[in-house]
């Protein structure tokens, strides 16, 4: 039987901007990336997020950003590879101490936007921010965006990484996704064929309609996606049907 994560990507509303709908999509996932401030979310909004996550039984791991609230973190920024460990260290202790006041640990991290197409690009920059990871809590679980990063991982003595696939949006052939400005409805429908395809034979379909290997132990969906809801739901609805069992993070590393 196989298993697999689902993970979103959560806590991203601050102040009186609201962003996603992670009240309704939390029941339906195993791991929360939360937001850690510099891109989104606020220490409110991590709070209730962490509050939500531990009610359902649900992962707790940090989604660190770039400090860029007004560009919610996708624009490009100049920062050498200890800068971008420190806005990730920094970030991961914010959510360590709202995970221990509720009675949760942080299990993993997921950079954001431009900060992870930075790591993507820059082994220097992945590595700083790996070996940062460590030096807080060696038992964090590194969860890689593509393969570029997830091949850096694996080199890291001591680290723990696990490759996600994606079910929301669409793949070129070489495995890279294609990322819309505004998300849209997806068919919910195609989309659980998408996530049966990765998790019980690791390959989907490509915009270009060749098959494509994405070997992953976690599917990402969007929460900020208008139908996330629906989408979930038509996933669940396949579970029994395939044999495929939903696990945690750290069951699946």
């Amino acid at each position: 039987m196989p298993s697999i994560d689902i993970n979103c990507d959560m806590g991203e509303s601050f102040g009186n901007w609201e962003m996603g709908n992670d009240d309704a999509v939390m029941p339906y996932i195993t791991s929360a990336n939360v937001a850690g401030g510099f891109h989104g979310g606020d220490p409110h909004v991590m709070r209730e997020t962490v509050e939500l996550a531990a009610e359902h039984g649900v992962g707790v791991g940090v989604h660190p950003g770039l400090p860029d609230k007004m560009g919610f973190g996708r624009r490009k920024m100049d920062a050498t590879p200890e800068e971008v460990r420190d806005y990730v260290v920094y970030q991961l202790g914010a959510l360590r101490a709202f995970a221990q006041r509720h009675g949760t640990t942080v299990q993993h991290v997921k950079p954001h936007g431009a900060m992870y197409s930075m790591l993507s690009e820059s082994p220097e920059h992945a590595r700083a921010v790996m070996e940062g990871m460590l030096e807080v809590d060696d038992d964090l679980i590194y969860l890689a965006t593509d393969m570029n990063i997830y091949e850096v991982a694996q080199e890291i003595d001591g680290l723990q990484a696990v490759y996600e696939g994606y079910v929301d949006l669409d793949y070129r052939a070489d495995r890279s996704l294609i990322v819309e400005k505004q998300l849209e409805d997806r068919d919910p429908e195609l989309v659980a064929d998408r996530f049966v395809s990765i998790a019980t034979e690791g390959v989907v379909e490509a915009a270009t309609g060749e098959e494509i290997s994405i070997p992953a132990d976690s599917i990402c969906i969007h929460g900020d996606n208008p139908n996330a809801v629906e989408i979930l739901e038509a996933i669940h609805d396949r579970l029994d049907d395939y044999d495929i069992r939903l696990a945690s993070l750290s069951e699946v590393a």
